[in-house]
């Protein structure tokens, strides 16, 4: 099997990162995982060295710049990218294997779940996974599996710290077949735990509407950061 490259940019993960490296464990013959940290003053870089990853620095707090800083650094011909609040359910490895063994010229991404237990965000985890199904458009919490060749000759994820991931899935899409995985990931509920959760998905829908027309990225970010 060809080895896997797990990349995980992280900025201030401690009290996260060891429940997703703790599901990342069962892979470690099989897969290496790489940490890519933008200046955490708490202990993530120890954490991510106590469970045998790779550490690699970014010099500024850049999701994109970290993901592709992780990538030019793997080894592996075959790259997950996810974000550090996320979990697998066991069985996750058995099924990825499977998954490029077969699917070498797919992008993949995971069915999206998340970690609380409130009835709404089943409402939520429908609308998300209906629209990433009939649309091809999955968000960055949803991880994605793509090969290394697709990866570097579609150009990776921009150096931008926001909406690198749609950023990237809109380059890929029309040029390279996309699937969503019945494999779930979990992601942390926290963003939303902090408003209102309808409120927050009208905030994020407005972002995207703003890029999708051309808005600067710097601008956009420094509304995301100040709200």
């Amino acid at each position: 099997m060809s080895k896997i490259s797990i990349i995980i940019p992280t900025n201030n993960e401690s009290q996260r990162l060891p429940l997703l490296l703790s599901d990342l464990s069962v892979a470690k013959k099989e897969a290496e995982i790489i940490i890519v940290d933008s200046n955490s003053v708490d202990k993530t870089r120890e954490i991510g060295n106590l469970y045998g990853s790779k550490i690699y620095k970014s010099k500024e707090k850049n999701r994109g710049l970290q993901l592709n800083i992780g990538a030019k650094k793997a080894t592996g011909n075959w790259f997950i990218f996810l974000h550090a609040d996320s979990r697998l359910k066991q069985g996750w490895l058995k099924k990825v294997k499977k998954e490029i063994r077969y699917n070498e010229n797919f992008v993949c991404f995971f069915k999206f779940k998340i970690d609380n237990e409130k009835i709404i965000y089943r409402f939520l985890e429908i609308v998300v996974n209906l629209r990433s199904y009939i649309f091809n458009d999955p968000y960055g919490d949803q991880g994605l599996l793509i090969n290394r060749q697709t990866y570097f000759k579609n150009k990776g994820y921009r150096k931008i710290p926001l909406m690198e991931d749609l950023d990237f899935i809109k380059r890929l899409k029309n040029k390279i077949p996309l699937k969503m995985l019945t494999i779930p990931i979990y992601t942390s509920s926290r963003k939303w735990e902090k408003t209102n959760i309808i409120f927050q998905a009208l905030k994020n829908w407005s972002y995207r509407k703003r890029w999708l027309k051309g808005e600067s990225i710097k601008s956009l970010y420094s509304d995301y950061y100040q709200n």
